[in-house]
């Protein structure tokens, strides 16, 4: 691995500690800053993106090939974040329209991680390891729709409070319930992750 792509490897691994702080600091907020500073995270997070998972993708093997995907599509929802969504604080900062636009991010980022994880889990399959693989596949396409629709009436809330001037009630009553759904939608991501990194070392030994 020459300087170069090790580099980018290495900014790819801190990238979503990274997007907390740039996305999280309220103060970074002001007009023709944030976006500038978007457009440069997300050229940074694209180049380095490229330069891990060019050769990859464009390799004869299949399997290699699925992996620069899987890669790709696991990545791709930091960069939405970085391009859309830097200086937006946590929800409690950010007023209606802007988490609206926070909501839909996540919804797009749920689809492309799912994605990604369903293309890995092929690749894992076509390199001879099926039980790990098999474990993440089901643990994410059960947590998926579960984000989806958690974010999808998030969205919804923050809609009708900026048209509405407050959150539906609907919403409002079936807060206990997104709850749980937010959960175990987590639990079974961290369980997803887990059974995929198993599996790649398994694939790897």
């Amino acid at each position: 691995m020459n300087t170069v792509r090790r580099v980018s490897y290495v900014f790819l691994w801190i990238v979503p500690f990274l997007s907390f702080v740039v996305v999280g600091v309220r103060a970074l907020r002001v007009p023709g800053v944030y976006q500038a500073l978007g457009l440069a995270y997300f050229a940074a997070i694209a180049v380095a993106a490229w330069t891990v998972s060019a050769g990859a993708i464009r390799a004869d093997v299949q399997g290699r090939r699925l992996l620069g995907l899987a890669g790709t599509l696991l990545v791709t929802p930091f960069a939405l974040v970085a391009l859309l969504w830097v200086g937006l604080g946590g929800p409690w900062q950010a007023n209606a329209a802007e988490n609206q636009m926070r909501y839909l991010v996540l919804i797009v980022m749920a689809t492309a991680i799912a994605g990604g994880f369903v293309v890995l889990r092929e690749a894992l399959s076509e390199a001879g390891e099926r039980f790990y693989a098999t474990l993440g596949f089901a643990a994410i396409m059960l947590s998926s729709p579960l984000y989806l629709i958690w974010n999808t009436f998030a969205f919804g809330a923050f809609f009708g409070k900026e048209h509405a001037g407050e959150v539906p009630a609907a919403i409002v009553s079936l807060d206990d319930t997104f709850d749980v759904l937010l959960f175990v939608a987590g639990f079974l991501t961290y369980l997803a992750t887990a059974a995929f990194a198993a599996s790649l070392g398994k694939a790897e030994g």
